[in-house]
């Protein structure tokens, strides 16, 4: 696996609740760092009954998490989707 925030490489099978990365020390058992992790899902999360996480760079207990996921590669963010919203609905000048 590899930490969701310094991207360096960890020899981890499992992470706890309070798993830090020993390069960064950022915590390991976040939304971003989840294979269910996704910009562009409600919730940002592709597991439809995972309970509502606020911060997704914080430790948290979701009994959903599953060790995969790394920030970025999840599809286009939220900001290039508002983006994108905004261009569809934009009025045209003649």
């Amino acid at each position: 696996m590899k930490c969701w925030q310094c991207q360096k490489t960890l020899s981890l099978t499992q992470v706890g609740f309070r798993e830090e990365c020993p390069h960064c020390h950022s915590d390991l058992h976040v939304c971003k760092g989840c294979q269910h992790f996704d910009v562009s899902k409600y919730n940002e999360c592709r597991e439809p009954v995972a309970e509502r996480v606020r911060e997704k760079d914080r430790a948290n207990h979701c009994e959903h998490y599953a060790i995969g996921g790394v920030l970025g590669s999840t599809g286009p963010s939220k900001e290039d989707l508002l983006r994108q919203a905004e261009a569809l609905f934009k009025k045209k000048s003649d």
